[in-house]
């Protein structure tokens, strides 16, 4: 296993640990985690890179080992936070960009937003939302203030060892040594010897705006940088995006995937089978060997 080191670095008012892997002096790639996850879990992905880099994956605010934000959490805080963890680490030169899920998402759209700031995206699984209607808004935004009522929750667990068994139900192709090690970096033991997820209970309230694909579109096609998506052929994210009229079959299982990517100029899909969603957990040597040509470039 690759050896890496965590710090703390002030980004927006908030403490936010870092993690990084790799000489400073090597070519600089920047991972971004999705939601729920943190930034360690690219552990197994990192192992598989055959080439040195210089890897740096934050845990998002509220997330992982980085400061709760009493303000709680809106999505173009992630892309502000990115703003400036790119000052601090690469200043003067346009970085290579990887994320996953709630990350490949915030990748993007940054690239659209500061297309002179990057070099190179890859988008794990992150292919945006499903597009809403405006007449969505009124119901959105009347679950959202109930939700403030009832603030969210999460479940205690009995040790890190429950963590990990959850982790396993939710993914039945996580193997035991993955998901403990992951729990270690998902929960913290208590002194009861229980365990408590790190993340903010607060990142389960509802979103209450309505996604519009259509801005989505519009800031993907400033994208100027190579951009390569990878799709995994067993995730949930295919079914997710099918805007197929009820009772008609999508023609291919990627269709709404390959109807997003063809909106972006020079977007590239790559697919990866017997993985699902967590693609860099399930099958991380296959995803290295598809991103890191890309990345090297």
């Amino acid at each position: 296993m690759k050896p890496s080191a965590s710090h703390t670095y002030p980004i927006r008012g908030l403490a936010y640990n870092v993690r990084t892997w790799g000489n400073a002096r090597a070519p600089r790639l920047f991972m971004l985690h999705g939601w729920m996850d943190v930034g360690a879990s690219f552990q197994f992905l990192i192992d598989a890179l055959r080439r040195d880099w210089h890897i740096i994956a934050p845990d998002w605010r509220g997330f992982g080992l980085s400061e709760w934000s009493a303000d709680g959490y809106w999505f173009v805080d992630y892309l502000a936070d990115l703003d400036v963890l790119l000052d601090i680490f690469a200043p003067d030169e346009p970085a290579r960009l990887v994320g996953h899920s709630l990350g490949g998402n915030v990748v993007m759209l940054y690239a659209g937003v500061r297309p002179r700031r990057v070099a190179r995206v890859v988008s794990l699984e992150g292919f945006g939302l499903p597009a809403e209607s405006p007449d969505a808004a009124p119901g959105k935004m009347a679950n959202w203030l109930d939700a403030l009522k009832h603030p969210p929750s999460f479940r205690p667990y009995n040790n890190l060892a429950a963590v990990a068994d959850q982790l396993q139900r939710n993914n039945p192709r996580l193997s035991r040594d993955k998901a403990e090690f992951l729990a270690a970096h998902w929960a913290r033991t208590l002194a009861d010897g229980s365990a408590t997820l790190n993340s903010d209970p607060r990142h389960k309230l509802p979103f209450p705006t309505v996604y519009r694909m259509e801005e989505v579109v519009a800031i993907w096609q400033q994208i100027s940088a190579p951009v390569l998506w990878v799709a995994a052929t067993e995730s949930f994210i295919p079914q997710w995006l099918d805007t197929h009229p009820e009772g008609e079959a999508a023609t291919d299982s990627l269709d709404g995937i390959r109807a997003r990517v063809s909106q972006v100029p020079g977007g590239k899909l790559l697919t990866v089978d017997h993985a699902g969603h967590m693609l860099h957990l399930d099958q991380p040597e296959a995803v290295a060997a598809l991103i890191e040509p890309f990345l090297a470039l």
